[in-house]
Order: structure tokens, then C-alpha cells, then sequence
């Protein structure tokens, strides 16, 4: 029914219009008595071999929604319902700030992917805590975190232990996002030397608390070779708990779109389909070349029961969709976790 009657229509709108339509007509629906009971008979599958143990956690299964859906923490206990394993609110910044001028989220059609420079819009980490305070305890969330537009280059690790601090007792799992190119400053978030002195900030603040918890990277899939290898001995040297992998890119080969259309977008990060290859390549990289040394987290152009499969046999442990659940709709979720119970 979604791709048939519900996405035609909701892809006839503006993406960031539709965006807080669907988020107003999900919080509204769960609402209505027993509609809640519905969308779980619909979309949830509910057996112990989807449980994934990692970094402590355990996760009711190994489907996950990636950061940047639902950046406020505003619907993850309705999304909740469409049968995740995990969701990851953000990305959230210390201070709200309303992110680039729009128009800033495009969709290619063709191509079955999304171009955004939303620049890290959200409402501050102090707005999400107080949507996190109601958290029904329907599965694991994850805090996606990240620095204010505005924050000076010597001041970046002290936003991310802002937000780190402050979501601490409100979150299963931290990731550092310091891959989004839609940021000032990508450069010096990319720098090892920078990330080992980020990490080694954010692990001792997480020393501090009576239960740490894990705190993984996420990463960019246009790294070529050699900073895949710098990132595998990022994580050995600081036994950082895992790898996000992977974040938007910044590539356009092959599209489909005109070069008249992508230069009447501009510039941003590329997420879907076109991205899929590229992100399981990393995936097969990192876990290869580390002999599965940490957790992997999946996500880039999911679309199908077959994608996610092809991360897991890549090496990812659990999957993330966001992409692909705009385009085909919440049976995605009931799709892979069938598909994964087949292979088992």
C-alpha cells in the first residue's frame, strides 16, 4: 500500500514539508486506540534468533534506524512499532540551531536516493532530553552527537562532551559523527590526530559515570584505502567500542540525475541506492583487513531484504536504514528480519 498509493502522493510535496507531515500523521495515528496494536501485528517479527548481543547491549534484532530521521526524539516510541531494533536520535548539537537555508533535502527519483545539506538542524541536546524522558523502553536508542555550526575549531571536543554528558543517562549507545559534509570545519574532524584526542576526551568523561556506555564512529564512505587502514588503527589503539559505516557521500559518479539537475541542487551528502555498493565495500575493508576485530554497523542504500544481507555477509553485525524506509516504507523492517531468519 505505501509504494503503491501513500508514496506517490507524499513524494508530490516538497521532502522536508512531507517529512513533519509524516511525523505529525505518525504521532496522531499511534494515538488512536489500537492503532498502535495494528502497526505492530503488521510490521513487527517477534523471535529470540534475531537478538544480536554487541558492546553490552542487547538488541531485540538488527535492524536499526539511522541518525538524522529522527533528530529531536520527538516519534521514536511510535516508530517503534514498525518492528526496529534500535533507533539513533540526532544528530544532536549542544545548542538548537536551525541548520542551512533551505531548500536543503533533495530527492533523485531515479536514482532512489536523497541529497541533503540540512547542516546538523536540530533543537538542542536539552530538548531532547525532555523527549527522552518519556521513553516507553520499547527498544535500544542510540545518541548520534556533534558539534554547533558556530563553535570555534578549538572548541569542538568541548560540544561533544557537552552533549555527551548531558544525554549520558538518557541513551544505550553514543556515536560520534564527525563524517557529516555538511559541517564547517570537516576537515579537522577528519584528522587522526584530532579524533584520537576526541575520543580520549569523550571515553574519560564516560569513565566518570558508574555505567559507560559504548561509543562508536561513524564514518564517511569516501575514504579510500589508506584511511580506512588509519581508521582500524584508530579504533585498535583506542579500543573504541565500533564503526558506523557509512555516513553520506560526497561523490556523484554515476547517476542517473543530469549534471543540469545535481548543479541545480548543489552541494550535500548523497544517501540510498547510489551509495550502496561504496558503503558495503567499506564494510568488507574494515572487517577483513581488522579480522572482525570490532562491531560494525551497516548502513548505506538499504533497500530490500537483499541489501541487508549483502552488509551482513560484508561483515556489518546490525543494519541501519533511513533512505531506503522513505522509499519502499516500514514492510523494509518485516523484510530483512524474515530474509535474515531464512538464512539462518
Amino acid at each position: 500500500m505505501y509504494k503503491t498509493l501513500l508514496r506517490p502522493i507524499f513524494f508530490s510535496f516538497d521532502p522536508e514539508k512531507i517529512h513533519h507531515f509524516t511525523f505529525s500523521l505518525i504521532k496522531f495515528s499511534s494515538k488512536i486506540p489500537g492503532v498502535s496494536s495494528i502497526f505492530k501485528g503488521l510490521y513487527t517479527i517477534e523471535d529470540k534468533r534475531l537478538e544480536r548481543n554487541l558492546f553490552g547491549l542487547k538488541f531485540k534484532n538488527p535492524v536499526g534506524l539511522a541518525a538524522g530521521f529522527d533528530k529531536n526524539a520527538v516519534l521514536y516510541n511510535e516508530l517503534a512499532d514498525f518492528g526496529f531494533g534500535f533507533i539513533e536520535i540526532g544528530t544532536v548539537t549542544p545548542k538548537g540551531q536551525t541548520g542551512n537555508p533551505k531548500k536543503r533535502l533533495f530527492r533523485l527519483k531515479d536514482d532512489q536516493g536523497i541529497i541533503n545539506r540540512m547542516g546538523f538542524n536540530n533543537e538542542g541536546v536539552e530538548a531532547a532530553i525532555e523527549q527522552l524522558k518519556k521513553n516507553e523502553g520499547k527498544l535500544i536508542i542510540g545518541g548520534n552527537i556533534g558539534k554547533n555550526t558556530a563553535t570555534k575549531p578549538e572548541d569542538y571536543t568541548k560540544d561533544y562532551l557537552e552533549c555527551f554528558n548531558a544525554l549520558h543517562p538518557y541513551v544505550d549507545y553514543f556515536v560520534l559523527n564527525v563524517s557529516c559534509p555538511n559541517v564547517g570545519s570537516h576537515a579537522k574532524l577528519s584528522d587522526k590526530d584530532y579524533l584520537e584526542e576526541l575520543i580520549g576526551a569523550v571515553q574519560g568523561a564516560n569513565k566518570t559515570f558508574k555505567n559507560q556506555k559504548p561509543i562508536l564512529l561513524k564514518i564517511a564512505p569516501d575514504l579510500n584505502n589508506g584511511q580506512l587502514d588509519e581508521i582500524i588503527g584508530l579504533v585498535n589503539d583506542t579500543k573504541l567500542d565500533g564503526v558506523i559505516a557509512s555516513n553520506t557521500s560526497i561523490d556523484r559518479t554515476g547517476l542517473k540525475a543530469s549534471d543540469e539537475r545535481l548543479k541545480e541542487i548543489g552541494n550535500g551528502g548523497l544517501s540510498g541506492q547510489p551509495i550502496k555498493d561504496k558503503s558495503t565495500s567499506v564494510i568488507k575493508y574494515l572487517s577483513d583487513k581488522s579480522n572482525k576485530a570490532f562491531p560494525i554497523i551497516g548502513v548505506g542504500g538499504i533497500h530490500s531484504a537483499e541489501d541487508a544481507l549483502e552488509k551482513i555477509n560484508a561483515g556489518a553485525d546490525l543494519v541501519q536504514i533511513y533512505t531506503g524506509f522513505i522509499y519502499e516504507g516500514p514492510s523494509l523492517i518485516k523484510r530483512i528480519n524474515k530474509a535474515i531468519l531464512k538464512a539462518i
